[in-house]
């Protein structure tokens, strides 16, 4: 970079090493640098629709197609994409999914898994029982034992 700025020698004349239009290049990858490893935001900004906006656009647009109409003129006439409506329905499906129905405590958990392990322990116990009569009379009657 010391190469591209102009220098002043000792006696006073101007002498450009590089030209004007290189050092305002230089300077211009260096600033796009600096940009590109500023950290991004989360979540890229919306252009102007809410989610409950983007809701109800999905949720006219399945009235419409439930009414007959074509999947490609109803979002023609709620004004998006195809590709949009694909989006806009993912994103809200994960909202759906991320809220949680139910909040359970995590002793409420542990609490119910001991129990199911007590239950799980005790079936196999009666299933062993009833396979060991099981085979003890097949042996009797086939003269096995």
């Amino acid at each position: 970079m010391a190469d591209e700025e102009i220098q002043t020698p000792q006696d006073g004349t101007v002498s450009e090493q590089a030209s004007p239009k290189k050092t305002s290049r230089a300077r211009n990858a260096t600033a796009e640098k600096a940009r590109a490893g500023t950290p991004k935001p989360a979540k890229p900004r919306t252009r102007g629709l809410s989610d409950q906006d983007k809701v109800e656009k999905i949720g006219k647009i399945e009235a419409q197609v439930a009414g007959g109409a074509t999947l490609k003129d109803a979002v023609k006439s709620a004004g998006i994409s195809d590709q949009t409506y694909y989006q806009w329905k993912k994103a809200a499906a994960q909202l759906v999914t991320e809220t949680p129905a139910v909040s359970v405590s995590v002793d409420d958990e542990l609490s119910e898994f001991i129990q199911l392990e007590e239950e799980n322990r005790r079936l196999r116990k009666l299933l062993s029982e009833k396979l060991r009569a099981e085979n003890a009379d097949l042996r009797k009657r086939l003269g096995m034992s």
